[in-house]
């Protein structure tokens, strides 16, 4: 008898776990939840028109420049000409420049720094949407969590199931979702689910089932 209870005592103590395993939110990879926040220009990120692009050519100031990228595409760098910067990385940009100075110069050391992201301003916007005070639309800014986000749009209203708020992200697999539980950030003080955000996120707090 002892051992049906053993038994027993076994398997609650297994499904236990499991109900509690269960409850855990999904959350992003731990490098984009950390305190440290994501960098605003990821390493894919890909230039489009109306960035504003600075070219440096190491000991050539000549050649440097700095501009917006045209609706073509393209930028013009002395000696290199009309070069295609749209849809590329500011890495690739850098290589193909270098490539074209090498006609010109011995080893040229070229270096691209994005100064202004005006052409993905719209792409990158965060947007909070649902049982808020005012749906909202607003510009990123680095370090900017889910907490952040939801009091710019005026805090969820009187309606919000906001434990059940979501965060949809679009990644190289595709489109997630992850679970925000804002009422324990906002009323406990628990802040394992105000995770940061990144460009192009989109909070939405829904409404109790009555």
């Amino acid at each position: 008898m002892k051992r049906s209870y053993r038994g027993l005592f076994v398997v609650w103590f297994v499904m236990g776990i499991a109900g509690c395993a269960s409850t855990q939110p999904d959350l992003p990879p731990q490098s984009l939840s950390t305190a440290q926040g994501p960098s605003v220009l990821t390493e894919s990120y890909k230039m489009a028109v109306g960035d504003q692009v600075q070219v440096n050519v190491w000991k050539n100031p000549e050649l440097s420049v700095s501009e917006p990228i045209r609706p073509d595409g393209k930028i013009a760098v002395p000696l290199a000409g009309d070069v295609m910067a749209a849809g590329k990385e500011p890495q690739q940009l850098a290589g193909d420049i270098r490539n074209k100075l090498k006609r010109y110069i011995k080893n040229p050391q070229v270096t691209v720094v994005l100064t202004s992201l005006e052409g993905q301003a719209f792409l990158s916007r965060i947007r909070v949407t649902g049982s808020v005070g005012q749906n909202r639309s607003m510009s990123y800014q680095q370090g900017m969590t889910v907490m952040d986000a939801v009091l710019e749009a005026g805090s969820v209203d009187l309606y919000a199931d906001a434990n059940n708020t979501r965060l949809h992200r679009r990644t190289e697999e595709g489109a997630v979702s992850y679970t925000i539980r804002l009422r324990d950030i906002m009323e406990e003080g628990d802040m394992s689910t105000n995770i940061f955000l990144i460009p192009g996120d989109i909070i939405t707090v829904p409404e109790r089932l009555y």
